[in-house]
This record gives structure tokens, C-alpha cells and sequence, in this order.
């Protein structure tokens, strides 16, 4: 057990300096104005990405409980990189317990009002549920929960935090990705799009696709990925994890600001498959030289079986949706991960492809069927620019306008995070999220639950 002080992300000092546990601060400061974050048990870079910046109204100390290891070694080398980078650095100051009573730690000393969670899913919702009743508000990466235990824990969570006037909030990043923001405008000006089709599960109404790798580089250096990463028994299937930010973009989009219930879902379909990695690419993303004990269930002929992979289709409020998500080992050299996303309206397509054509970066694509040039025009110069000055319209061969963005609203991933952290600092000032967003969670957790269900049997 130790508790550490690291200052300005000197990461040495979390192993060369062991002080008394009375060290984390726990005065709690006359005002509360101030955001102040306590992260638990960092096993996901997200939970790093969100201090990639500062916020004005977030407090400059991160108070960090976690056990020691590899992740929270990794989550202060990035906080550090941030710190002493030559563009902008961060000036974080990290408050370090590190012991394997960490959560009952973080309860006690709670030098914070708002827990920030990134890591294993399996574990998350225990974290949310002890943060919550003990008048914490929540901050936390996706995926809230991965089976149905989880989701009846998560239900009791949003009754709790309700009562204690808390927040509990997932990290959507996707709702900031500049084509995907575009896209839902577009579907809402009725005389470009018409109305959203009811779609069949041949030809849904609407498609989200996404392909992910499990090596990539994250903030210009190689990720390494915890060896727990690949057990799906604490990561969770891959029909559950990714599928949660597409599932709320199918929400987000196709029913803006509408309040859903988990009676508007009817799950048709869904199935999982695995991606097969050899010992060598397993050490090349995690480091370590063998499959641990507890992964030997997944080797089947010397291959790590991950079920990264899923595919729903359902309906949300009558209106026909596919989510997919595959996960590859490595991207082929000058590609990336990338999204694809289908909207049909009775009057016009609107499609983002993220493909070679684009560079794998997200272009988005009007299809006209019932309406014509001069009315998207219009669209585009009386609302779309409005919002997002310097957007244009190009004709493509293929008969398509693509909606031509600016390369500075192109800021990519990682800058979403400061984009989602914003909102919801904007959330915790008034004291409130919209009507809409809690049941909306609880309907996008379902959903996933669901499929997951229909995949396994």
C-alpha cells in the first residue's frame, strides 16, 4: 500500500517517493464552484484524453486512486506528456494514492466532487454505483455496463443519482465529429430531408458502421493495451462497447431531443464473431510475452479468439437501424480506423464515408431524391453556414454533393474528448442535463444489453 504525491506529472516520483496516507488532501475548499476530479482506477488512455486540456471552472489538482501497475504508470506518463509538451503544455498537479483499497480510499478521503472512470468495464458499474451513493457525481468513459446484471446496477445508479440531485454521465464523444453534426442538422430541415424513412432490416433507415484496430498510436506514440483488454468477460463482446457510441448516434440523430423508453426498441437480429490474433501480435500491443491464465479459455490453435465483433438490428420507434462494429488487429498502411453512416429520407440520402476516396477522414454526402439543388443550397447557406461559417457544397461524378468542411473542424478524436468534457462542465453548472438524456441512456444500455442477449443464443 503507498500513497504518492506527483507533481506536474513527474511520474518517477509515484516510485521513488513513498509518503504517509494523510498526504492526499481532503479539505474540502470553502466554495464549490470548483470541478474537482478524482479518477479511479485508470485502465483506459480516455481517462487520460480528458486532460489533454484545462478547463477554467476544473480545479488543476487530479486526485488519482488506483492500484499499482502498468495503467496507472501509463496514465501519469500521458498526463505528464501533456504537462511538458512545447504547444500549449497542461499544468496539471496529481494527488497519487495507489494501494489495493483504492475505491474504499477515494470513498473516505473524497477529496473531489466528480470521479472520472476509465478502465475495466466489468468493474464499472460497482464504482458508479459507491460514487453515486456517497454524493459523488459521475464522469465516465463508455461502456457503462456490458451484461444484464450491470444494467439493473446502472438503473439503480440513475435513481440514486436523481435522488441526491447528481450527475452520471457517459463520455459521447461522437456527438462532436464535425460530418456527423452536420448530417443530423441536415435530417432536420424537412425540405432537404424529407422525413426518415421506416427502412426494412434489408435496407434500414438508418446504418451505423465502424471499424476499429486494436494497434493504432494514440497521441503520436504506439498504445499499449492492457492484456485485459482482450477478455471480453471485462472489456465486454464487441457488440456491447463500441456499438454503445452508435447505438446513441442512431438515438442522437433519428429522434433529436425526444425522450425514448426501452418499450420503443424491438431487437430483430443480432450476432457476434471473434478476431483471431497470433501470440506475436498479442505482444506487440500489450507487451507481454504470453497469454496470461486467464485469456487460455479464448487461445484456440495457438490464436487469441477475441469477440470484438457484433451486428444489430432492430427497431427504435418503429424505424428499421443496423450498428456494426468490426475490429481488426492493424490498419493497412495509410488507413485508419473509419465510420460509415447511412440516414434515408423520403426527400434526400445523407452519407459519411470514411474510406480510401477520403483519406480516412469523414466526408459527408447528400443523395437528392425528392428534393432538388437550389433548396440544399439554401440549407447550406442559411443554416448550415450560419453555424459553421466556410461550409460548401461540391457536385461529385457520382451525381452526390459532398458537403465540403473546413480543415478546422476537422480536430479530430482525441480534441472530442475537451469538446464532451465542455458539455458536460456546462451541465454541472446549472445543476441539470436535458430531460432527455437520462432515459435516453438507459434506453441506448438496453439496447445493447439486448443485442448481446440475441447474439449468445
Amino acid at each position: 500500500m503507498k500513497s504518492s504525491k506527483v507533481i506536474n506529472g513527474a511520474v518517477l516520483a509515484l516510485f521513488l517517493v513513498s509518503c504517509s496516507n494523510s498526504e492526499m488532501k481532503t479539505e474540502t475548499p470553502e466554495s464549490d464552484s470548483k470541478v474537482r476530479i478524482m479518477t479511479l482506477d485508470p485502465g483506459h488512455f480516455h481517462a487520460g484524453l480528458i486532460h489533454k486540456s484545462m478547463y477554467p471552472v476544473v480545479d488543476s489538482t487530479i486526485y488519482i486512486f488506483a492500484p499499482e501497475g502498468p495503467e496507472l504508470k501509463d496514465h501519469l506518463n500521458r498526463i505528464a506528456s501533456y504537462n511538458n509538451r512545447e504547444e500549449s503544455p497542461t499544468a496539471w498537479n496529481l494527488e497519487v494514492y495507489s494501494g489495493p483499497d483504492y475505491l474504499k480510499k477515494m470513498i473516505s478521503k473524497k477529496p473531489g466532487n466528480v470521479m472520472m472512470v476509465a478502465g475495466k468495464n466489468d468493474l464499472k458499474i460497482d464504482y458508479i454505483l459507491a460514487a453515486v451513493e456517497n454524493g459523488i457525481h459521475v464522469y465516465a468513459d463508455k461502456p457503462l455496463v456490458i451484461n444484464p446484471e450491470g444494467f439493473q446496477k446502472l438503473k439503480k445508479a440513475f435513481q440514486i443519482a436523481a435522488e441526491k440531485e447528481l450527475l452520471l454521465y457517459d463520455i459521447m464523444t461522437e456527438r462532436f465529429e464535425i460530418t456527423t453534426l452536420l448530417q443530423r442538422e441536415l435530417s432536420m430541415i424537412s425540405d432537404v430531408f424529407g422525413e426518415l424513412e421506416n427502412g426494412t432490416p434489408e435496407n434500414p433507415a438508418i446504418t451505423k458502421e465502424s471499424i476499429h484496430h486494436f494497434f493504432k498510436y494514440v497521441s503520436g506514440v504506439p498504445l499499449i493495451r492492457p492484456d485485459w483488454f482482450f477478455d471480453v468477460e471485462k472489456e465486454g463482446d464487441g457488440i456491447v462497447d463500441v456499438t454503445t457510441h452508435l447505438v446513441d448516434l442512431i438515438q442522437w440523430e433519428a429522434f433529436p431531443e425526444v425522450t425514448l423508453d426501452t418499450a420503443d426498441v424491438q431487437m430483430l437480429s443480432a450476432k457476434r464473431w471473434a478476431t483471431k490474433m497470433t501470440l506475436e501480435e498479442f505482444q506487440k500491443v500489450t507487451g507481454k510475452t504470453a497469454f496470461p491464465d486467464f485469456l487460455q479459455k479464448a487461445v484456440k490453435s495457438n490464436n487469441l479468439e477475441v469477440f470484438s465483433n457484433g451486428e444489430m438490428n432492430y427497431t427504435l420507434k418503429g424505424k428499421h437501424a443496423k450498428v456494426s462494429v468490426i475490429w481488426n488487429f492493424q490498419a493497412p498502411e495509410g488507413s485508419a480506423d473509419t465510420h460509415y453512416s447511412m440516414m434515408r429520407g423520403t426527400k434526400a440520402n445523407l452519407i459519411i464515408r470514411q474510406g480510401k476516396e477520403e483519406n480516412y477522414r469523414p466526408a459527408l454526402y447528400v443523395k437528392l431524391i425528392g428534393s432538388d439543388l437550389a433548396t440544399l443550397e439554401k440549407a447550406v447557406k442559411e443554416t448550415l453556414q450560419a453555424n459553421y461559417p466556410g461550409i460548401d457544397l461540391l457536385k461529385m461524378p457520382s451525381g452526390e454533393y459532398q458537403v465540403i468542411v473546413p480543415d478546422s473542424y476537422h480536430n479530430g478524436h482525441e480534441a472530442h474528448f475537451a469538446q464532451v468534457t465542455a458539455r458536460f462542465l456546462e451541465y454541472y453548472k446549472s445543476g441539470k442535463m436535458p430531460t432527455w438524456e437520462v432515459p435516453n441512456m438507459i434506453t441506448k444500455y438496453y439496447t445493447t444489453i439486448l443485442a448481446r442477449e440475441f447474439a449468445l443464443k
